[in-house]
């Protein structure tokens, strides 16, 4: 495969000509290119008959174990663009979407993204790591896009809702160059809705019920379910999840995948229907920790939609990849609140207990102090419990009026939670009354506001409980940089406190796992092969310290890579990419239309002096005759760049921009012969 390198700045790209004799090297590299694929070919219809090597080799890695940076690798060297990848996970979602329906819907406008992305690529502008690299958001969606695609926590409520601008956290990602690939399955509403006995994580009533992929009719655990399931089996590079109390960490942990639930006020919840203000935050889900550390630092900052971020404590977000340190382990002092622990076990958690109590021993010998009995001065489940109902319900019934009130289209005309109640029980897809409204039942029975005295005092005994008596009180006490948990028993403090957790996988059950069921009897939550994570737990703002901390763990025991899930997508990116020798092919050029497609935007009707050069995908045999044909039009309009009677003698430095435009295609075209 030809390599061209992507240069990131003009300083640093090599001068192929210079103005004066701009005219002949065009010309001698279309010759060039010409005469090469004519030489080439053996026949005129393009198809070329290839004797290839016996052993396939894939150049690529599987898109369920690839990295960011193995794609910029690719990325760069030529041997795949955007639009390949995001044609990749399109056929993997449509093979695998509708047994584990991790994804609620495609972005009809993600191709023409990945054009657009590579053409900037191209021209030697890379927005950053984020640059082309597809990206799933929760959920169908409880975090607001303004395109065309859905915004409906998963309720056929909002279905055709549109709203007056985009999260914040989605303008980050796209301003990064992300391309927003779908909106992932979720919860309904965030599994804010019904009773347990009547509700299972994963199920929403527009996107379906999400399994997870390591063991038949597997509970995905909630509620970002589906951003889970589809970073574990490749359906996207990474996603974005919601927490206010574990919607992030257990769906990761049950997916053998890494997540971050950040501190409180680190991400924008600006446009993300709501549960409590108190307690929501988005944060990345990846396949590894490095992963996730590249989409936090995009999506983290402040924001003047979200007065929360104004508490952070510095201007300019950290480069928390920065953080990724194999030696992290080395000098911490980390401790086990075995009071927080001992509370959640019982028989299933056994396998998990004995996994965690192996990690210790790898956290002391990475060079890690583990302060054993580094307990909670206070832990009482049942008060934080109640108090916590009184935040949530409250902080609902407001948050989401406001949402709400935001919309510039409201086909249903939902206004409220009541609104939202009487429609729900209304409308048969909604599976009222199988699934109850219990939640918004207690909601709505409260003579209570978010401002009001009750709610105020359970949220402040929330703080103390989580913080001095809890998470803050038991690192300060010891000295210690975090604390380790079993991820099951890690996340209910940190969601009252507003701290940050990163959970990366430990295990998985064993193979004579007893099956144990969920609370409908519908799905499976403990069975053999299902993974389970542990968790670092940390202070406000200690995202830098946990995300080494679990850098340095991951990197010891790679566990995610120990298990693949029992079902999984077959399409891989050397099925579009790479030929077999017992399938001969018909060489193609992929002439991007990126390249163009952006182009038109730039340039405007100034493109069109190319004329017949302007195409997309052709055989290489129709490409000789077109580029024969558009020769001496294309060399004319080169031409014509310097005249003053065309568009560009407005102005000189757009002129130019143009013709490395053009240079850049060329080169690709050539490096594609290659």
């Amino acid at each position: 495969r030809g390599a061209q390198k992507i240069y990131s700045s003009d300083k640093q790209r090599p001068t192929l000509f210079c103005r004066g004799d701009m005219q002949l090297s065009l010309a001698t590299r279309l010759l060039y290119v010409f005469s090469v694929v004519s030489t080439a070919l053996s026949n005129p219809t393009g198809e070329h008959q290839c004797r290839l090597p016996t052993t396939k080799t894939s150049l690529f890695p599987l898109l369920d174990d690839i990295s960011i940076e193995n794609l910029h690798t690719l990325f760069d060297n030529g041997s795949l663009t955007s639009v390949n990848l995001v044609h990749a996970y399109i056929e993997r979602i449509t093979e695998i979407n509708p047994s584990l329906r991790a994804v609620g819907e495609i972005n009809p406008d993600a191709l023409d993204i990945a054009r657009a992305l590579d053409a900037e690529r191209y021209m030697g502008r890379v927005r950053g790591p984020l640059h082309g690299i597809p990206i799933l958001i929760k959920a169908c969606d409880n975090i607001a896009t303004k395109d065309q695609m859905n915004n409906t926590a998963g309720s056929y409520a909002l279905v055709g809702a549109k709203v007056s601008r985009e999260s914040s956290v989605v303008t980050r990602l796209r301003d990064a160059g992300a391309i927003m690939l779908g909106k992932a399955t979720m919860g309904e509403w965030a599994q804010c809705r019904s009773r347990k006995a009547s509700s299972s994580h994963g199920w929403s009533a527009y996107g379906g019920q999400v399994l997870g992929a390591y063991y038949p009719q597997q509970d995905p655990s909630g509620s970002s379910s589906g951003s889970a399931v589809a970073v574990s089996i490749g359906l996207a590079v990474g996603s974005i999840g919601t927490e206010t109390s574990g919607s992030i960490v257990n769906p990761a942990e049950r997916s053998n995948v890494v997540g971050i639930k950040p501190t409180l006020g680190l991400t924008s919840r600006d446009m993300t229907i709501p549960i409590s203000l108190r307690q929501d935050t988005l944060g990345p889900i990846g396949r590894t920790v490095k992963d996730a550390a590249y989409m936090l630092t995009a999506i983290a900052g402040k924001d003047t939609f979200d007065n929360w971020t104004s508490t952070q404590p510095y201007d300019v977000t950290p480069d928390y990849v920065k953080a990724c340190n194999y030696l992290g382990l080395k000098g911490a002092r980390v401790g086990i609140p075995r009071n927080g622990i001992d509370y959640y076990t019982d028989d299933s958690t056994k396998p998990v207990m004995a996994a965690f109590e192996k990690a210790v021993q790898t956290v002391r010998d990475a060079g890690a102090r583990v302060i054993e009995e580094a307990n909670f001065s206070s832990f009482d489940p049942p008060s934080f419990a109640r108090n916590s109902s009184i935040v949530l319900d409250t902080d609902f019934v407001s948050g989401l009026a406001d949402y709400l009130s935001s919309l510039s289209a409201n086909p249903n005309q939902i206004h409220s939670l009541h609104d939202i109640a009487h429609f729900t029980k209304a409308h048969s897809g909604e599976e009222f009354p199988d699934r109850d409204t219990y939640v918004w039942d207690r909601q709505l029975g409260r003579n209570l506001t978010s401002s009001s005295a009750e709610s105020w005092a359970a949220y402040q005994a929330n703080l103390l409980m989580g913080g001095e008596n809890g998470v803050v009180g038991a690192l300060d006490r010891h000295k210690l940089d975090a604390l380790i948990m079993p991820t099951f028993s890690s996340f209910h403090l940190p969601a009252i406190a507003g701290l940050p957790v990163v959970t990366v996988p430990l295990g998985f059950y064993p193979a004579q796992t007893p099956l144990k069921k969920n609370l409908k009897r519908t799905m499976v939550s403990v069975a053999p092969n299902i993974p389970f994570g542990i968790s670092f737990v940390g202070r406000r703002w200690s995202e830098e310290k946990l995300i080494s901390l679990a850098y340095a763990f991951e990197q010891r025991t790679m566990i995610r890579r120990k298990m693949k899930p029992y079902v999984r997508p077959t399409f891989e990116l050397s099925d579009q990419l790479e030929p077999t020798e017992e399938t001969p092919f018909k060489l193609k050029v992929q002439y991007r239309p990126p390249v163009f497609d952006n182009g038109q935007r730039l340039f405007g009707s100034e493109l069109d002096l190319l004329g017949p050069l302007v195409f997309s995908d052709l055989t290489v045999g129709d490409f000789v005759n077109v580029l024969s044909r558009s020769y001496e039009r294309g060399v004319g309009a080169l031409k014509g760049f310097r005249g003053a009677g065309n568009g560009f003698a407005r102005s000189h430095d757009r002129g130019w921009l143009f013709v490395r435009f053009i240079q850049r295609s060329f080169d690709d075209t050539h490096s594609r012969f290659d």
